[in-house]
């Protein structure tokens, strides 16, 4: 890090415009998804048609972003069963999860949206509850105009290989680690 400020552009020669873009937040930090919803207000902000679909998260969840994504216009899909450790069927998490890829590679495909979050998608492919190398098909051949963000910890390297860009959120400290639950407003 420097002590003084840049005096010569440090943006490389021959820039372009890409039509589309492939984000992926990931990482063991706080943020991925919320840094996502943020991506999300500002395409709402320039009349993109916008989709979410959340792969943990089911629609018992009350999240600030969803009421408000909704709101204004956002088609947004809680498709999740939870986290796991709750779970009392992991096969039935595996079939519901299978089933929100279907909707989600339905959207993608389509070409409808500007911008689609797949938020926590990473755990799936992961776990192999879903063909991740379809997945990495399915973004890398998106139609032109799709952007496309991806949450998730621990993304897959076939995922940041086809990235535009890619960013880890690093845990510096966490109130959880203390014992400190979710707080509604602020994680949730």
């Amino acid at each position: 890090m420097t002590d003084q400020p840049l005096t010569e552009d440090p943006r490389p020669d021959e820039m372009r415009v890409a039509p589309s873009l492939l984000l992926v937040n990931t990482g063991d930090g706080k943020g991925k998804s919320s840094a996502a919803f943020g991506v999300m207000l500002r395409a709402l902000a320039l009349d993109w048609p916008v989709a979410v679909v959340q792969f943990l998260k089911s629609g018992d969840w009350k999240v600030g972003e969803e009421k408000l994504g909704r709101q204004l216009g956002v088609e947004w899909h809680a498709l999740g069963e939870g986290f796991t450790w709750d779970s009392d069927d992991i096969e039935h998490d595996k079939a519901v999860a299978a089933e929100a890829w279907t909707t989600a590679r339905r959207i993608i495909i389509a070409g409808e949206h500007r911008l689609v979050i797949l938020d926590e998608i990473t755990y799936l492919m992961n776990w192999d509850w879903i063909d991740a190398a379809e997945v990495v098909a399915t973004l890398r051949d998106r139609p032109p105009k799709v952007s496309i963000i991806c949450t998730g910890r621990d993304a897959p390297a076939q995922l940041i290989d086809i990235a535009d860009t890619v960013t880890e959120m690093r845990k510096t400290k966490h109130a959880y680690d203390r014992g400190i639950a979710a707080k509604k407003g602020i994680d949730f």
